[in-house]
């Protein structure tokens, strides 16, 4: 049994009206019922194999959401191949780290992003490009175009066994270290990690889940859309850019959605800015992570919606995304924690030794799971420190009290999380390094009213040289992703540090953590 049973097993134990039934559609009505699903991820399935793709090799996938990402992932793990979600907001120096780190032989994206992968063709490993166009867009020459992929190839696939403990795919999260880890999951990873939803929220294929956030991410896939459809439901995918919140709510309404997946900001547009007309009838739960829901978002999500329930998670890509979750009848009492494990997971907080810690000792979480990735992509440094005896250190910091509920008291060093996204310090510190007229840098997180935190720079010059706030952006927008750049920038004499030389970042903390410097455009 292997991911691609989610697929066949509707076939082969369902009547006809499960076979009909839609599996996956985008929030524009267009969708794919499971034996459609099941017939176009054989036929990629064919087509990548056609193209010398083998069992363990890599298949990137570099698409907004779309249909084509379920299918192109489901084909990877049919072949036994490990699909590369990758994010489409990094830029090509990243994308290039990547491609080359993890050894994608074959790369299929959308054409808006032809531009980004253009200049590192020539440095990265890539075999071979399949191209889907968006309208009124061209192939380019040096790509295979997404019709002639899909067209031609057969609805039945044959291929070696694939086994559970076989990788199925490869997902990079960001690093303290400055550079990304590929975080690898089974299929027993994946298998259990939907199996445990199905247990935890009493999925049984009546449930129309939605996803918000883009597929490269667990939060989108992994989280509650893979449950869903392992169960037999429907899986409605929101369109990865221009997130508006009445757009969304709308689609909901119209589509009956009873499941979905939204950060806590998405929850507050909810709250701030959707119209008093979207009563959303179907819709009995809401999952958020990544952050804390602030307590008055509860109270007025209860009085708006009081038909809602609403789940608090905690989890990381690698350790189990839903480590643990508060319930929703919980919320009101339990708020300032993450709840409890979710079924067939232990959570235990250790010391610096990793010896157990009591009831309200405040440690490093540890997090064991037939969900946990056991390895990163040839990190071998960082796997031994990360996962040990089959339990995953965090890095994040928390007790449990003596009801058996998590909370969370820090974060993992240095990292900060903005609209969902885990920014790490060093990897922008690194960028800013390279900026001839940049001294001495440090990076730290800022509260924000949206996006909870956002990235501060604060910043030495060079002696004798003029630097601008705006210069500083600009140089990190060339290399990071968009939402990775300084928000604000702060130029000092020096930083303080420690006699070894580390930087004191709870001074930095302290001095401008609450400062309200103008924002920074671009």
């Amino acid at each position: 049994m292997d991911v691609g049973y989610m697929t066949r097993g509707v076939l082969k134990h369902g009547n006809s009206s499960a076979r009909e039934k839609v599996a996956v559609q985008m929030e524009s009505g267009q969708s794919w019922t499971y034996e459609e699903l099941d017939q176009i991820s054989n036929q990629y399935a064919n087509r990548l194999r056609d193209m010398g793709i083998e069992k363990g090799d890599r298949v990137g996938i570099l698409l907004y959401n779309c249909l084509e990402y379920f299918g192109l992932y489901f084909a990877a793990a049919k072949l036994g191949a490990i699909a590369v979600r990758l994010n489409f907001r990094l830029t090509s120096h990243e994308f290039e780290y990547a491609l080359n780190d993890s050894g994608v032989k074959v790369l299929c994206f959308h054409s808006e992003l032809s531009g980004q992968l253009e200049d590192i063709r020539d440095t990265v490993g890539v075999e071979e490009y399949i191209c889907l166009p968006n309208k009124n867009q061209r192939v380019p020459s040096w790509a295979l175009g997404w019709e002639t992929f899909s067209n031609g190839a057969t609805a039945e696939v044959n291929t070696d066994p694939v086994n559970m403990d076989d990788p199925v795919m490869l997902m990079y999260t960001s690093g303290t270290t400055g550079r990304p880890k590929g975080a690898v999951w089974t299929h027993a990873n994946t298998y259990w990690f939907s199996a445990i939803q199905v247990m935890k929220w009493n999925f049984t294929g009546e449930e129309i889940g939605m996803t918000t956030g883009p597929l490269y991410h667990v939060g989108a896939m992994e989280d509650i859309a893979l449950p869903v459809m392992l169960a037999g439901g429907t899986v409605v995918i929101t369109k990865s850019r221009g997130f508006d919140i009445n757009r969304v709510m709308k689609v909901m309404e119209k589509e009956k959605v009873t499941d979905c997946f939204m950060y806590p900001f998405m929850i507050y547009e909810m709250l701030h800015e959707a119209s008093d007309e979207i009563r959303l009838p179907d819709l009995k739960h809401i999952y958020t992570g990544g952050d804390s829901l602030m307590p008055w978002a509860v109270e007025q999500m209860n009085k708006r919606f009081p038909h809602i329930g609403i789940s608090q998670v905690y989890g990381l890509t690698e350790g189990t995304p839903i480590a643990a979750s508060l319930d929703a009848e919980d919320i009101f009492t339990k708020g300032h924690t993450v709840g409890k494990p979710l079924p067939l997971t232990d959570i235990k907080i250790v010391d610096h030794d990793k010896n157990i810690l009591g009831t309200g000792e405040i440690g490093e979480i540890a997090v064991k799971s037939p969900v946990v990735s056991n390895v990163y992509w040839q990190k071998p440094e960082a796997t031994a420190e990360t996962f040990v005896d089959g339990w995953c250190y965090t890095g994040d910091l928390g007790s449990v009290d003596k009801e058996g509920y998590l909370s969370i008291s820090g974060r993992k060093k240095d990292m900060i999380r903005s609209g969902g996204e885990n920014i790490y310090a060093a990897e922008i510190e690194d960028v800013l390094m390279r900026h001839d007229k940049i001294k001495d840098a440090s990076i730290i997180g800022i509260p924000d009213p949206k996006f909870l935190e956002t990235v501060c720079a604060i910043i030495v010059k060079k002696d004798n040289t003029e630097l601008t706030e705006q210069e500083v952006v600009d140089h990190c927008k060339e290399l990071l992703a968009s939402y990775k750049k300084p928000r604000r920038v702060i130029f000092v004499d020096e930083l303080p540090r420690t006699p070894s030389g580390k930087v004191q970042k709870f001074i930095l903390r302290k001095q401008y953590g609450e400062k309200g410097e103008a924002e920074i455009g671009g």
